[in-house]
């Protein structure tokens, strides 16, 4: 009968029924939050775009959803001609 007893205080225990989640939910949302700002630091580190030359760039015309992919990537429009007739 100890064992009844004892888990019906802890039941109607505040602390324990809601101190304790929230707690657990402080402590762990600021390790969760740690790491999802150490994302924006990582990021900033790998490469700046104002460092980069868009000397050799080009635009390319990504395929609409009813276009097939692999004949729009850089492809001759002769290939192109041939493959829709």
């Amino acid at each position: 009968m100890f064992p009844n007893a004892a888990m019906r205080s802890l039941r109607r225990n505040k602390t324990l029924r809601y101190g304790v989640p929230m707690l657990l939910l402080i402590v762990g949302g600021s390790f969760g939050l740690r790491e999802f700002s150490q994302i924006r630091y990582d990021a900033v580190k790998i490469k700046k775009i104002k460092d980069s030359t868009f000397d050799d760039w080009k635009n390319i015309r990504g395929p609409r959803p009813w276009e097939d992919p692999d004949l729009l990537q850089g492809r001759n429009p002769e290939i192109l001609k041939t493959k829709t007739t």
